[in-house]
């Protein structure tokens, strides 16, 4: 049996925020003299850990962990696209190959402003945990 990967269950939550209608970026906004969007959804995830689901120890279980950064330029659209991500993350995502449970929502820390940048920016993490084992 071949270990399971993470990369296509990250962009299952990235295709998943997109049909969302949601600008989405994989591990950070992009730096340039471009305008971003005046809200969008940045996807942090790690590496995913294998587990075994009997004494054969065939690890095919797969747990990750990610966050969802919800940005926006005013605090309204930061918590907007919070409510749009916790809508489009509700069902079970779509893996090929894979049976994924529905995205547990973990929370995170509350609504920040980011002073760093000009204009201001408001940005909310939250954390799901992606869970799934073959189809």
């Amino acid at each position: 049996m071949t270990a399971p990967t993470v990369l296509p269950h990250v962009s299952a939550v990235q295709a998943a925020l997109a049909a969302a209608g949601l600008t989405v970026y994989l591990g950070g906004a992009p730096a340039g003299p471009a305008p971003l969007p005046k809200v969008y959804a940045v996807v942090y995830s790690g590496p995913g850990s294998a587990s075994s689901d009997s004494l054969a120890d065939d690890r095919t279980t797969l747990d990750v962990l990610l966050q969802v950064t919800c940005v926006g330029t005013t605090p309204e659209g930061a918590l907007g696209t919070a409510d749009r991500t916790r809508a489009a993350l509700s069902p079970a995502l779509a893996v090929d190959g894979r049976a994924t449970w529905r995205p547990e929502e973990l929370g995170g820390p509350p609504l920040q402003r980011d002073d760093d940048v000009t204009p201001p920016l408001y940005y909310l993490p939250v954390q799901y945990r992606i869970r799934s084992l073959p189809a």
